[in-house]
């Protein structure tokens, strides 16, 4: 079309390889003749005009498709549940725990129970190290738990579902069986939070104590274990745990009550609480002192499934020396298998470890059980930590009272150079009856058993919201005042120091002497504070080993604070002087010109009066 007029014509073409079809309104030229950018012009917004019609209509489109459509196209639900599976079992609980609201999809597959059981198996191994409440110069302090990886590197937080008065008393595929004064005990699962309580066996005995109860799980049942050594009564009043016992109860997961069964003879509970107990393959093993043998210790055996007992003899191949103190035994479980500890101990210390170590695995076969030596240690660590002491291929163990160390196990014959012992935590002043269990972090719902009868409901009031533990947590809240306010004054500190650096440099340039002008440039660097970041505060509870580090990081901050604060208040001193005496030079140089010309000016007056005179 010609200069002021507009017409309307239709091109069809592909749009640099598009498959969208162009069709273009003309606009008027801007000569005759038009012009072919113009044009070109023209097509490319006619083009950006239908791509986004095309992308508002796809939105749309989206918007109304249904749930399920839209889970039907995600890409990864495209690939083989398998392959989905494979993916999943590398992850971690924690992340696993969010992929489950994702889609229903994914949901079905996590809580799937052979998924869950395949997870438990590629999960990886933790050492737990619990330390149970106790009082440190009257003051009581709580139960405390810290996990150490593959890596050997230990947590920061505390593990939640440990409370302050909490008694770990075993760990099963990610669930823990914790004790309390209360008429319940708790099995909770260490990743996810899940709680289960239930009710004790046994109401009001006297002097139960957490070591006096178990928790296993059968491979061929499935099924998990809880059970409890049950004291003789005393003259037919309540049952009262003091140093035997004939009854051991038993509670399954899930069932309505617990079950009692009469062990084949008085067993001796103080042995129980000494050695330690473990659950190896659906059998639950103890030591017991055998009174036929002139007070020899034996291996005590309760079938899980078969609800039987059985009685194993010691090896005999050890040496005592006068030297040393007596002979003390633990039953412990390295790699799945039953292993006896035996050393001689301190005449003045009974957990003091003194002489050779020795470690005996059980082997048990279809023809016959058999002891052979593990390990045989000179110069061992000072407390042997249970149930499992040896965690991948390194001995977990404590140097003095607090300090928890690992030594690599060499071989079957070796001796411990102290030297090469590596410390890994420092539990003082808390480190007393620390224990030592492997753990892993599962998928392990216990929502399948919440309707069994002896299910309770936990206490409105407990934990940390009991008066006792007000102290603890004042003291917390004060640390991270503490914190706050640092923070806040090296904020304050950093604005004030730099704001009279930039004056600072501002004033330089008018200081005339090279050389003090030199000085007072040096000082003014060093009147900035450096402080270090502020990393943010965590809202989540640290456990007692990281309450000890940050505390010690506080203190060292607060330190650093002072003596930074400290060179900035002498480095803003040494600059004031120095430009006091930079003013006071100049106002001396000031009064001596003034003074020059003062005086000059007195002699001009005199000379001009003389020649008035003459």
């Amino acid at each position: 079309p010609g200069a002021g007029t507009r017409g309307r014509t239709a091109d069809e073409g592909e749009a640099a390889g598009n498959h969208f079809s162009v069709k273009r309104r003309a606009l008027p030229s801007q000569s005759h003749g038009g012009d072919r950018g113009a044009r070109l012009i023209r097509i490319v917004l006619c083009l950006l005009v239908q791509l986004l019609q095309h992308r508002v209509f796809t939105m749309v489109t989206e918007e109304t498709k249904s749930k399920k459509q839209r889970n039907g196209e995600c890409i990864i639900n495209r690939l083989p549940v398998d392959l989905i599976e494979r993916i999943f079992l590398g992850l971690p609980v924690s992340t696993l725990l969010t992929c489950v609201g994702v889609c229903k999809h994914w949901h079905n597959i996590i809580r799937d129970p052979q998924f869950v059981a395949l997870h438990l198996q590629c999960a990886p191994s933790y050492a737990l190290l619990f330390s149970p409440r106790g009082l440190v110069s009257g003051e009581p302090y709580p139960s405390d738990a810290v996990l150490i990886d593959e890596a050997w590197s230990s947590s920061r937080y505390a593990v939640p579902v440990i409370g302050p008065d909490d008694f770990l008393f075993g760990s099963c595929n990610g669930l823990l069986g914790l004790y309390t004064k209360t008429s319940m005990i708790k099995i909770a699962n260490l990743a996810t939070g899940e709680c289960l309580h239930l009710q004790k066996p046994a109401k009001n005995v006297k002097g139960d104590h957490f070591c006096f109860y178990s928790f296993g799980f059968h491979p061929v049942t499935k099924e998990y274990k809880i059970t409890h050594f049950l004291g003789d009564c005393i003259n037919g009043r309540r049952p009262h745990n003091k140093d035997r016992f004939n009854i051991i109860q038993v509670y399954t997961l899930g069932d309505e009550k617990w079950k009692d069964f009469r062990t084949p003879k008085a067993l001796s509970l103080i042995s129980v609480r000494n050695s330690g107990v473990v659950n190896v393959d659906g059998k639950m093993y103890w030591l017991t002192e055998d009174m036929s043998a002139n007070c020899q210790h034996s291996v005590m055996s309760f079938d899980l499934l078969e609800e039987s007992f059985a009685m194993t003899q010691l090896p005999a191949a050890y040496e005592d020396h006068d030297y040393y103190g007596p002979r003390k035994f633990w039953i412990r479980d390295i790699d799945g298998k039953i292993c006896i500890v035996t050393a001689q101990t301190s005449h003045y210390d009974a957990r003091t470890v003194l002489g050779e170590l020795q470690i005996w695995t059980l082997d048990n076969t279809a023809e016959q059980q058999r002891w052979s030596r593990k390990y045989n240690i000179k110069n061992p660590p000072n407390y042997i930590l249970g149930p499992h002491f040896v965690h991948r291929d390194r001995i977990l163990t404590q140097l003095g009272s607090d300090d928890v160390c690992s030594y690599e196990l060499l071989s079957e014959n070796f001796k411990i150079d102290l030297s090469k012992m590596v410390k890994l935590l420092d539990f003082s002043p808390h480190g007393q009856n620390l224990q030592s269990h492997n753990c892993v972090k599962s998928l392990v719902r216990l929502e399948v058993f919440s309707k069994a009868g002896i299910v309770r409901r936990p206490k409105q009031w407990d934990g940390w919201e009991l008066k006792k533990w007000e102290a603890w947590e004042q003291n917390l809240a004060k640390k991270e005042t503490m914190w706050s306010r640092l923070y806040e004054d090296e904020h304050k500190k950093t604005a004030s120091t730099q704001s009279l650096h930039a004056r600072l440099n501002h004033l330089l340039p008018q200081i005339l002497d090279d050389v003090m002008r030199q000085q007072i440039c040096m000082k003014n660097n060093q009147i900035c504070a450096a402080f270090a970041d502020q990393q943010p505060r965590s809202l989540r509870r640290l456990n007692w080993v990281e309450q000890k580090r940050d505390e010690e990081t506080l203190f060292a901050r607060v330190e650093k604070f002072i003596d930074i604060t400290m060179a900035a208040t002498q480095a803003i001193e040494s600059v004031h002087d120095m430009i006091g005496r930079v003013t006071q030079d100049l106002d001396k140089r000031t009064s001596t010109s003034k003074a020059g010309i003062a005086s000059q000016n007195h002699s001009g007056d005199g000379d001009g009066d003389t020649d008035l005179g003459l």
